[in-house]
C-alpha cells in the first residue's frame, strides 16, 4: 500500500479559494447532545421578515440527518452583532428621547391603534402557530405592517411594531431570543435607513402629523418604492452578511427559491400602501388585512419548504446529494481555514439488491429506513449523513484528526450497519462496505472528494475489506493514470507487452513448470511496475483484452518449448473478471487446440477473490476448465478471506504461499507455524504446495523440512525474457536445476 497523495502546497490552496479565506466573524453552534444531529447546509433563504427570519445556513430542518428542530445554532456574539445590537438600541433610545422632550405619542391611539394592535397580534399568532421550524425561516406579514406604520406615522411607531413582534414571538421561543434581538435589532436599522430616505424627501410623518394617503401624488410612487427599498436592503443585507457563508456565493439549489421568495416578498410589501389607506379611511377594517397577510405569508414558507425538499431524501429523510455537495464545500473551506482535515465516507449495503428481487421494493424500503435510523444513532459528535440514492449513504466528517481516525470512525458505521435486522420477524444480515477520503490528502474540492471516496469504497466491495482508504495507485481514473491506460491500451496492440518466464523446481532438483508474469517498457516512463498497469486493467476493462494477449502468448511459447522437446506446464495469472466473463472457459480450450498445446500444460492461477462478486458462475466456469483439462493453482494463500470455505469449494490441484508469509520464514516463528499449518492441510487435501519468494538457503531449507513441494523466487532463478528462459532450460537437461556449491550444507 503506497502512502498517500502529500497535500498540495499551502500557498496553492490560498489561490484556489481565496475567497473563502477571509471568513471575520460567524456563528458558532453549540454542541447537541443527541446523536447525529446536523445543522442544515449553507443554502440562504430569501428571508421577508426581519422579526422572524433565519437564513438557511443555520436553520436544522425537521427530519432531515436526523436534525432536531430544537437543535440550532447559538449566537456567539461576536464583533459586528453586537454592535449592530449598540447601533439599534441607540437609535432607538434616541427616538424615544426626541419623542419624550417633543411630547409626540408613540403610537396611535384610539381606533387605528386598537386595529394596528390586532392585527400585530394576529400576525404574532399566526407565526406562532406555524411552528418552531417554519415561521422562523421567513415569513413577510410582519415586514408589511412594519413598512405600512413607517410610511405613515413615523419610525419610532414602526419600530414598535417590529420590537412587540420580536417580544411576543420571542416570550413563545424562549430559546431564540438571542436571534430574536439580533433580528429586532437589524429591521430597527432597516426602519431607520428607511426614516432618512424618507427625510430626504421632506417627509418627517409622526403619530399627530401622519404621512396621510389623500396626499400622494404619482410622484409619491418612487419616494414609497424607494423607502420600502432602502428598509429591505439594509434588513435583509445585514442579515444575509451575519448569516451567510462567506466566499461561497449562492449555491446553485437556492437560487430558484431565491426567485420564488422574492416575488412572494414583493406582493407582499406591496399591500403596505394598502394598509396606510385603510388605516386612515376606516381603520377598523384594518384587522381584516390579516387574511391576505396569512394567505401570501403561508405561500412564501411553501416557497420554502419546496426549495428544502429538494435537499431531503423523501423516503429517509437524510439530506441528499445536493445537499451534500454544498456542506462538502463549506466543511472544507472550515478546515482550510483553521488547518484541518476534512474526511468523506460513501457507504455501499452489499447484497442489496438480491433483498429487493427476493422480498420486493417495499421490503427493501423499509430496510432502507432501518438502515438510516441505524446510521443517524451510529454517528460520533459533529459527523453529518447523507443518503446518494439507492442504498448508498454518505457520512461527512468536517473535522477528521486523521485518516487513521476517519478510518476508525467508517469501520464503527460498518460494523453498526452490519448487525442483524429484523423485518417482520425475518433476520436479515446485509454487509456494508465503506470508501474514505481525505482533505488535503486526497482531494482538494468536493467533486475530487466525492470521486475519491467513492473508488476506495468500490474497491473495499471489490475487496470485502470492509474500509478502504482512496489510493491513487487504484484510481484508473486520474489523469496521468488515464493516459497510462491508453498507452497499455495501444502496447497491446503493438504486441510490445512482453512476457518474462520464471520457474518453480522441486527440492529434487526437477522443474515443476514456469510462471509467466506480464512485463511492460513503456517507450518514455520505462519500466512500469506490473501492480500499476495490471490494476488499471482490471478496474477499466481492459483486463480480458490483457489476459487474451498473456494466454496467447504464453501458449505459443509452450508450443515452441515443446518443438524443442522442453515439455514443461506454464502457468498464468487470471482475474476475477476473467473467471466471470461468459464463455471464458471455451475459449481457453480453443486456443488450446489452435496452438497444439495439451491441456496439462497449462495452469490457470486463480486467487479466493473469484468466488466473491458472482460463486454460482464462478464455479460454473471453473468446472469448465478443469473438465477441458486445465490445471488450477490459488495463487496468494492465506491473503483473502474465508481461506478454507473457498479452498473447499475451489476446484484446485496446487496451492502457492503468498511471499508476505515466506519471507520472513527463518526468523519468525509465527510465519513458520502458519507455513506448516498450510503446508499440512494442503497435503490433506491432495494439494502440492508451491512456495513464493524464496531469496536465500536458509528459507529453502526450512521450506524442506516443512515438506513443501516446490519454490519459485530468485534463489532458483529471476523471470527471464522468453529466449534466456529457453537456454535456462536447455542447460538444465533431464538433471534439473541444481544448487551452487557454495550454498550447499557443509558436509560433516
Amino acid at each position: 500500500m503506497e502512502p498517500t497523495e502529500s497535500a498540495a502546497p499551502e500557498s496553492r490552496l490560498r489561490l484556489r479559494r481565496r475567497a473563502g479565506a477571509w471568513r471575520g466573524s460567524r456563528w458558532t453552534g453549540r454542541a447537541d447532545g443527541r446523536t447525529g444531529a446536523q445543522p442544515r447546509p449553507a443554502v440562504p433563504a430569501a428571508v421577508t421578515d426581519a422579526h422572524a427570519a433565519l437564513p438557511l445556513a443555520v436553520r436544522p430542518v425537521p427530519g432531515l440527518a436526523g436534525g432536531d428542530t430544537d437543535t440550532e445554532r447559538h449566537v456567539s456574539w461576536p464583533a459586528l452583532p453586537a454592535a449592530v445590537v449598540a447601533a439599534a438600541g441607540f437609535l432607538l433610545g434616541a427616538a424615544f428621547y426626541r419623542a419624550y422632550i417633543g411630547h409626540h405619542a408613540l403610537f396611535p391611539g384610539g381606533t387605528v391603534g386598537w386595529s394596528l394592535a390586532l392585527l400585530t397580534g394576529i400576525i404574532v399568532g399566526h407565526l406562532v402557530m406555524l411552528g418552531r421550524a417554519r415561521w422562523w425561516g421567513g415569513t413577510g406579514s410582519g415586514a408589511a405592517l412594519t413598512l405600512a406604520v413607517l410610511l405613515l406615522y413615523g419610525w419610532v411607531p414602526a419600530g414598535l411594531v417590529s420590537l412587540t413582534v420580536v417580544v411576543l414571538v420571542g416570550i413563545a421561543r424562549r430559546h431564540r431570543w438571542r436571534q430574536g434581538v439580533l433580528h429586532g435589532a437589524v429591521d430597527i436599522l432597516g426602519i431607520g435607513a428607511g426614516a432618512l430616505l424618507l427625510g430626504a424627501f421632506g417627509r418627517v410623518p409622526s403619530v399627530e402629523e401622519p404621512w396621510r394617503p389623500d396626499t400622494w401624488t404619482l410622484a409619491t410612487a418612487p419616494q414609497v418604492v424607494l423607502v420600502a427599498g432602502a428598509y429591505l436592503a439594509v434588513s435583509r443585507g445585514l442579515l444575509w452578511y451575519l448569516h451567510a457563508p462567506r466566499g461561497g456565493g449562492v449555491p446553485t439549489v437556492a437560487r430558484s427559491a431565491l426567485v420564488r421568495q422574492g416575488l412572494v416578498a414583493l406582493a407582499l410589501l406591496g399591500i403596505a400602501p394598502l394598509l396606510c389607506v385603510v388605516a386612515d379611511a376606516q381603520p377598523i377594517l384594518l384587522p381584516l388585512f390579516a387574511i391576505p397577510l396569512v394567505a401570501l405569508d403561508s405561500t412564501l414558507w411553501m416557497a420554502r419548504a419546496r426549495a428544502e425538499e429538494q435537499l431531503r431524501d423523501p423516503l429517509t429523510g437524510l439530506p441528499n446529494r445536493q445537499w451534500l455537495q454544498e456542506r462538502i464545500w463549506t466543511a472544507l473551506d472550515d478546515a482550510e481555514r483553521i488547518g484541518a482535515r476534512a474526511a468523506l465516507m460513501l457507504i455501499d449495503l452489499d447484497r442489496f439488491r438480491s433483498v429487493n428481487d427476493t422480498l420486493g421494493h417495499l421490503a427493501g424500503d423499509r430496510l432502507l429506513l432501518q438502515i438510516a435510523d441505524r446510521l443517524r444513532l451510529a454517528l460520533p459528535r459533529g459527523a453529518e449523513a447523507a443518503r446518494l440514492g439507492g442504498d448508498e449513504f454518505a457520512v461527512l466528517l468536517p473535522v477528521a484528526d486523521s485518516t487513521t481516525s476517519a478510518t476508525r470512525v467508517a469501520r464503527g458505521l460498518v460494523a453498526a450497519l452490519s448487525s442483524p435486522l429484523d423485518l417482520d420477524g425475518l433476520t436479515l444480515v446485509l454487509e456494508a462496505s465503506a470508501g474514505v477520503a481525505v482533505f488535503p490528502d486526497h482531494a482538494l474540492d468536493a467533486e475530487g472528494l466525492l470521486r475519491r471516496a467513492d473508488v476506495a469504497m468500490y474497491q473495499a466491495k471489490r475487496d470485502r475489506t470492509g474500509v478502504e482508504v482512496y489510493e491513487s495507485k487504484r484510481d484508473s481514473n486520474t489523469p496521468d493514470r488515464l493516459g497510462l491506460l491508453g498507452d497499455l491500451r495501444r502496447a497491446l496492440d503493438a504486441q510490445e507487452v512482453q512476457l518474462h518466464y520464471q520457474p518453480k523446481v522441486r527440492f529434487d532438483g526437477q522443474v515443476a513448470g514456469l510462471e509467466a508474469l506480464v512485463r511492460w517498457v513503456h517507450p518514455e516512463r520505462g519500466k512500469v511496475p506490473p501492480d500499476e498497469f495490471i490494476a488499471i486493467a482490471e478496474s477499466s476493462g481492459l483486463m480480458p483484452h490483457l489476459t487474451e494477449y498473456v494466454l496467447e502468448t504464453a501458449l505459443g511459447q509452450v508450443a515452441k518449448w515443446r518443438a524443442q522437446g522442453l515439455r514443461v506446464p506454464v502457468a498464468v495469472n487470471v482475474s476475477p473478471r476473467d473467471v466471470h466473463t461468459p464463455g471464458f472457459a471455451g475459449s481457453v480450450a480453443a486456443r488450446l487446440a489452435r496452438h497444439g498445446v495439451p491441456a496439462g500444460a497449462l495452469q490457470l492461477e486463480i486467487t479466493e477473490h473469484v468466488l466473491l462478486e458472482d460463486p454460482q458462475r464462478a464455479a460454473d466456469t471453473l468446472a469448465g476448465l478443469t473438465g477441458h483439462g486445465v490445471k488450477m493453482s490459488l495463487d496468494d494463500f492465506g491473503t483473502g478471506y474465508s481461506s478454507l470455505v473457498h479452498l473447499r469449494r475451489l476446484p484446485v490441484s496446487e496451492l502457492k504461499i503468498d511471499r508476505s508469509f515466506v519471507a520472513r520464514l527463518a526468523v519468525d516463528t509465527e510465519d513458520a507455524e502458519i507455513v506448516r499449518c498450510t503446508v499440512d492441510l494442503a497435503h490433506s487435501l491432495g494439494l502440492l504446495v508451491v512456495a513464493e519468494g524464496v531469496e536465500d538457503d536458509e528459507t529453502w531449507e526450512r521450506l524442506r523440512d516443512l515438506g513443501c513441494d516446490a519454490v519459485q523466487g530468485w534463489l532458483v532463478a529471476a523471470a527471464m525474457p522468453p529466449e534466456e528462459a529457453t537456454a535456462w532450460l536447455l542447460a538444465r537437461g533431464s538433471r534439473g536445476w541444481q544448487r551452487p556449491p557454495a550454498a550447499l550444507p557443509a558436509a560433516e
